[in-house]
């Protein structure tokens, strides 16, 4: 059974950093993309960035580029983001999802929460 849960969110002010974790169990990780989302109620489901299995390849929404860096440690079976230069927009629900290939994520975690506010 694939699990995969995130930890790292919290409360934060504008202009501020914090790192996601994503811990990933039951699926061989190492061959597998990785990705964070993020989820505002009544929103759809925004992607934020991704990286190969490999970690040679990033990608990143518009929104979140120069302020985002998505990592991935294969030995702990582990994919981060670091976000730095956090805005009110930011605040949501993060999300991290594994797949095969890039866009085609088919295990998802529960979510940690983000907010950015004075």
């Amino acid at each position: 059974q694939v699990q995969l849960v995130e930890s790292g969110g919290g409360l934060v002010q504008p202009g501020g950093s914090l790192r996601l974790s994503c811990v990933a169990s039951g699926r061989t990780f190492s061959s597998d993309a990785m990705a964070w989302f993020r989820q505002v109620p009544g929103k759809e489901r925004e992607f934020v960035a991704a990286i190969s299995w490999s970690g040679g390849s990033t990608y990143y929404a518009d929104s979140v580029k120069g302020r985002f860096t998505i990592s991935r440690d294969n030995g702990k079976n582990t994919v981060y983001l670091q976000m730095n230069s956090l805005k009110p927009e930011d605040t949501a629900v993060y999300l991290c999802a594994q797949g095969r290939y890039f866009g085609d994520y088919n295990y998802w975690g529960q979510g940690t929460q983000v907010t950015v506010s004075s």
